[in-house]
């Protein structure tokens, strides 16, 4: 037991470190390629810190040998667009607030594009009700279907690439921490590498040990599969909204989740589709439609374009709803 708590947090701790590399690196990555500093967090960071997830869904998907374990890359592919949608958008808005003294904030305000972010939000739910459309009913040709996920994805990354911006306080990048002395692209890329390498250990490590204290507590398998799990492989996601919250930098940290949210639509979904039946039971059309109802209220508040961080910390409680749910169902 002392052993599986040393582990859990030091895994933890160890992301959070790693995602601190991992940030001040792409941002110089980012730089050295000229893309704007919302592409450099919808895409590079989100597409970094997804590797580990995304392996999850395809070593269950592809290797799984019996039905169950299939059902972990099913369950990874739900569960983390819900753990977004919830969540990570919650602990924007809660390190807003906390922080909001000190980025000298007069209002509650969150200052980023919300007719963007709304926009992003309404894609996303276009792409989402499909999938979770598809886990309703049974045709032959339904594998095929994966290939639009896929294309889907890489025209959000054409499209945020092409629009991205970047403003005033983004310009500002923190020295190279592995090399504060140069700028040169070689070094931030060995950094983002590193970083990644340990993100990918760190996170194994951390859901491991997730899963060995949920079976210590006696809670069910798919309680901790869907549930639990889903938190801890978006937790670099989570890590990297803490950072640059921190620096003031809330449009990379929203930029961050949409394009995370947009990866885990796309790719786990396709994986899913190719190698698995690809249909749901309750507690994975529960998570659908609770991360359905989240994306539309979401697209509400954004498109108000007055979206402040106690508002945007509430959209949490749909968690905490779909968690009382399995702990009823199960």
């Amino acid at each position: 037991m002392l052993l599986t708590l040393f582990l859990f947090f030091s895994s933890a701790i160890a992301i959070y470190l790693a995602c601190d590399y991992f940030v001040n690196a792409i941002e110089w990555c980012g730089r050295h390629m000229k893309l704007g500093a919302t592409a450099v967090g919808s895409v590079l960071a989100a597409f970094g810190t997804a590797l580990p997830e995304s392996a999850v869904t395809f070593t269950a998907v592809v290797f799984g040998s019996t039905p169950e374990q299939k059902e972990i890359g099913v369950g990874a592919a739900m569960g983390g667009p819900l753990v977004l949608a919830t969540i990570a958008y919650a602990v924007v808005g809660l390190a807003l607030w906390r922080n909001r003294q000190r980025l000298a904030r007069t209002d509650h305000l969150i200052k980023v594009d919300q007719a963007r972010l709304s926009q992003d939000q309404l894609a996303f739910l276009a792409i989402f009700v499909f999938k979770v459309a598809l886990g309703l009913v049974a045709f032959a040709l339904k594998p095929y279907l994966g290939l639009l996920f896929l294309m889907a994805y890489a025209v959000y990354v054409w499209r945020e690439i092409n629009t991205a911006e970047t403003a005033a306080e983004e310009e500002e990048l923190e020295p190279l921490k592995l090399r504060p002395s140069s700028d040169n692209w070689r070094w931030a890329a060995l950094q983002v590498s590193l970083a990644l390498a340990v993100i990918a250990l760190a996170s194994h490590i951390f859901v491991s040990q997730l899963e060995n204290l949920g079976a210590m507590l006696g809670l069910a398998p798919h309680l901790v599969a869907l549930l639990l799990s889903p938190v801890a492989t978006e937790l670099p996601e989570i890590m990297n909204t803490l950072i640059w919250v921190r620096q003031g930098k809330e449009r990379l940290a929203l930029a961050n989740i949409s394009g995370a949210m947009m990866i885990q639509a796309t790719i786990p979904s396709a994986l899913g589709i190719f190698f698995t039946p690809w249909l749901f039971d309750g507690p994975l059309l529960a998570s659908g439609i609770i991360t359905t109802v989240a994306i539309i209220v979401l697209y509400l508040m954004f498109r108000r374009g007055k979206v402040n961080c106690k508002q945007l910390s509430c959209i949490g409680f749909l968690y905490a709803g779909f968690a009382l749910y399995l702990g009823w169902a199960i």
